[in-house]
């Protein structure tokens, strides 16, 4: 049977879409590869609960696009997942539960060197307590807006490990984790980018360019290293 012109334009662009289509996962899956690459991203207190799309009105840093910071930092060169936390949850407790993912990825072949634990906010606290839980395994950690509470003094003990990024919005309450880096002596390199969108904490709401891009790139170039 011959497929008409518009039938073999429409395959043609379903199977470029399909080579060059990315997956977004609320959990690691069951079966990997050993050459499979993995991106935890952890979004920030606010979307705790229901909503994916909250919107802050105290401070006025409007919505929390969560369905569109998915859509931004998901790649055809690895998995993302990006599990929606529930309400009030333990960083601690949840901390704990992405340590055993990450071992269990580890467990089943996937290079430790070939994951990495993105976080905003409170999702950057629990990503570097994960890390800190994952010291002898050295995955990537990125750190966005997160360290006002990785430096206080009741959290000195918490430190990263691995290739180490840093993101923070110059105008924000949340500066550098400079402290951070100073106390977590065995990481394998540290960076840290300082952005300038007068936006504050919300500036990381929305995948903006401004670290999108930035944080896409590292995460690619330290992937296996």
């Amino acid at each position: 049977m011959k497929l008409s012109m518009i039938a073999v334009i429409c395959l043609a662009a379903l199977t470029s879409f399909s080579s060059w289509s990315t997956t977004i996962l609320d959990a690691p899956p069951e079966s990997v590869s050993t050459s499979d690459k993995f991106v935890f991203y952890a979004h920030g207190y606010i979307v705790e609960g229901k909503d994916p799309k909250p919107i802050n009105t105290k401070n006025g840093w409007g919505v929390y696009d969560f369905p569109a910071i998915k859509q931004a930092l998901s790649d055809k060169s690895y998995t993302l997942i990006a599990h929606h936390r529930e309400k009030n949850t333990d960083p601690f407790a949840y901390a704990y539960e992405l340590n055993k993912q990450v071992r269990s990825l580890v467990e089943k072949g996937v290079s430790a060197r070939n994951i990495t634990l993105i976080g905003f906010s409170r999702g950057s606290f629990i990503s570097a307590i994960a890390s800190d839980k994952l010291s002898d395994l050295e995955i990537n950690t990125v750190i966005l807006a997160g360290c006002g509470g990785l430096t206080a003094s009741k959290h000195t003990d918490i430190k990263v490990f691995g290739h180490v990024l840093s993101v923070y919005e110059q105008s924000d309450e949340a500066q550098s984790c400079a402290a951070l880096h100073k106390r977590s002596t065995q990481t394998r390199s540290f960076n840290e980018i300082v952005i300038n969108t007068g936006l504050e904490h919300g500036a990381f709401y929305k995948p903006m360019n401004e670290w999108v891009t930035p944080v896409k790139a590292w995460v690619k170039a330290h992937m296996g290293r």
